[in-house]
């Protein structure tokens, strides 16, 4: 009978010795595969490395800049064994805001790849060492630590408190902030996760989403590692090469964003699309529509999911739990539905027979846990931390509204969060990005929902007098900022005469973002797939208004 684990470490530790497969690559074309025990060795040797290069004063942690390749399993293994913790570094940061990320995390060490490097040129990372894995300096470097054993090299003994993520979550403050997983939150997450998919050594879990996020350590690495099963990694996401992956590694299930869903559901539909072992997706977001095209068309179950990665709050899905709904508390939470205005207590969600929301106003508001707190605060920032948790509760900063039996329905992020393809992002760094450039005399950026999940960034952009807005000029100028991460250039820019501000001169943030895109304003539009900006015309809001019908969201456009 398979023991709870207390830490990460017994997880890696336990695959030493055994010799059933632990990590595939590769993909379709050239499949490798190695061992449970050859992925425990590969993580001791990174260990017994990382205590001899990891100054005496310096903090225990490891930046991370990788794509999905073994090196990140590797290493997450490694600070696990050595009482280290990994601070993902998301590739789509750029510039001052990427170094900002190694720095505020205190990693001296990071570790990354040839791909890369470019973004590394030129940035400020003062007594940072870096390692360029695949090379053959980072060969030599671990060639004398092949022999090591899980538990042998350690900078402190690794327990339950031990720190061991820094996971990278924006908010309403501006930059992110790094959120602290202990190694005992996160092996009980995972074993729970193992326990709720019946994990076996039969399974194999392929991980497409991106390592530096929660969501693919969290719920697809761990839970592998505690059910004993091997997993599969995809470098970067490829709808196109989802299902030729899932045949070549034999997986049985996957995690996902809503986005990701999205891209699978667009490709073209092929007779085999039933023909593979998958027998379960878990993530966010999908939405009820898409969750049943993809499980009609692909025959895979997704299930939806919601536990932010600082371990404040969880949603759990029962038998009973309405298809659109995410479920109830999780066990030990009081989650209640809060108007962050008056602190009161929302009203029940008022649906009709086709489980619209009637009621937006008065139902949505922000989740928040009442009772205990799995919580364990940010790095080096007491600030974000206290907003997290003022009044003694758990300040989720997502919409949330329940209906009259008590199940849970997602509705969006708080005023100034936007989450854009799975990154969770700040109006205000990206405002202070457009700022700069020189015809906008003043700008603000909000959300407005995607067709299908998760939101898109608009801008609304009051020019300087006698400017006019030039489509090319402003493109331009995006692809000349170096902070500008991939995710953060605006969908819709709407031209206003003067921004709308509120009785005490704050931008109405509000009344932007109902007005949304159907605003009397001219508002240029970046299509998907589509280079530059052109007007929104009667035709393209059409289209919009259909695709937000399609997949179940049109409500989110009335509120």
């Amino acid at each position: 009978m398979r023991t709870t684990p207390e830490t990460v470490a017994e997880l890696i530790a336990r695959q030493w010795g055994d010799h059933r497969p632990g990590l595939q690559y590769g993909g379709s074309t050239h499949t490798a595969v190695l061992s449970r025990h050859r992925t425990a060795q590969e993580a001791a040797a990174r260990a017994a490395l990382l205590v001899d290069l990891l100054p005496a004063d310096a903090e225990p942690h490891i930046g991370v800049l990788l794509d999905n390749t073994p090196e990140f399993p590797f290493w997450l293994g490694a600070a696990a064994l050595a009482g280290a913790a990994v601070a993902g570094i998301n590739p789509t940061r750029r510039g001052p805001e990427l170094a900002r990320d190694v720095l505020h995390t205190d990693c001296r060490i990071l570790v990354t790849e040839r791909a890369h490097l470019p973004l590394l040129r030129g940035l400020d990372l003062p007594g940072v060492r870096i390692l360029v894995t695949g090379t053959e300096e980072y060969a030599q470097l671990l060639a004398p630590y092949a022999a090591a054993k899980p538990g042998e090299a350690v900078i402190a003994a690794p327990g339950p408190g031990s720190r061991f993520l820094l996971y990278f979550t924006s908010g309403s403050t501006g930059a992110p902030k790094a959120a602290l997983c202990s190694q005992g939150r996160i092996a009980a997450a995972g074993d729970s996760l193992a326990r709720q998919f019946s994990v076996t050594p039969d399974d194999v879990h392929y991980i497409c989403m991106p390592l530096f996020h929660g969501n693919a350590v969290i719920a697809d690495w761990l839970p592998a590692l505690a059910g004993g099963a091997s997993v599969a990694l995809r470098p970067r996401f490829s709808a196109s090469a989802f299902l030729d992956d899932v045949r070549a590694y034999g997986a049985t299930y996957f995690t996902y964003v809503g986005r990701a869903v999205q891209y699978l559901l667009a490709t073209e539909p092929r007779p085999d699309d039933r023909s593979h072992g998958l027998r379960l997706g878990f993530g966010t977001e999908a939405g009820a529509v898409d969750a049943a095209r993809f499980a009609e068309r692909f025959g895979v179950r997704l299930v939806e999911g919601y536990g932010a990665t600082e371990g404040g709050a969880s949603v759990q899905r029962t038998p009973d739990t309405p298809a659109p709904a995410l479920g109830r508390a999780g066990a030990g939470d009081d989650l209640a539905v809060i108007d962050p205005e008056t602190g009161a207590e929302c009203p029940p969600a008022v649906l009709d027979a086709r489980g619209r929301l009637l009621n937006g106003t008065a139902a949505i508001g922000e989740l928040v846990n009442r009772g205990r707190s799995l919580f364990e605060g940010y790095w080096r920032n007491p600030e974000a931390e206290a907003a997290r948790t003022r009044e003694g509760w758990y300040w989720t900063g997502d919409l949330f509204f329940r209906d009259a039996d008590g199940f849970l329905y997602f509705a969006g992020r708080t005023d100034d969060r936007l989450r854009v393809d799975s990154e969770n992002l700040a109006a205000a760094v990206i405002e202070n990005i457009l700022a700069r450039w020189s015809p906008a005399a003043a700008v603000a950026v909000y959300a407005v929902p995607d067709e299908a999940a998760g939101d898109q960034v608009m801008a609304a952009v009051a020019l300087e007098e006698g400017e006019r807005f030039s489509p090319e000029a402003f493109s331009a100028f995006l692809a000349a900022q170096p902070d500008l991460g991939t995710k953060m250039s605006p969908r819709y820019v709407r031209i206003v005469e003067s921004m709308p501000t509120t009785a005490t001169n704050k931008v109405h943030r509000v009344a932007l973002r109902r007005s949304g895109f159907r605003c009397p304003d001219p508002v240029w539009w970046s299509p998907p797939g589509a280079p530059g900006y052109r007007p929104l015309g009667p035709a393209d809001l059409s289209g919009l208004l259909a695709a937000y019908e399609a997949h179940g969201r049109g409500e989110l456009l009335d509120r």
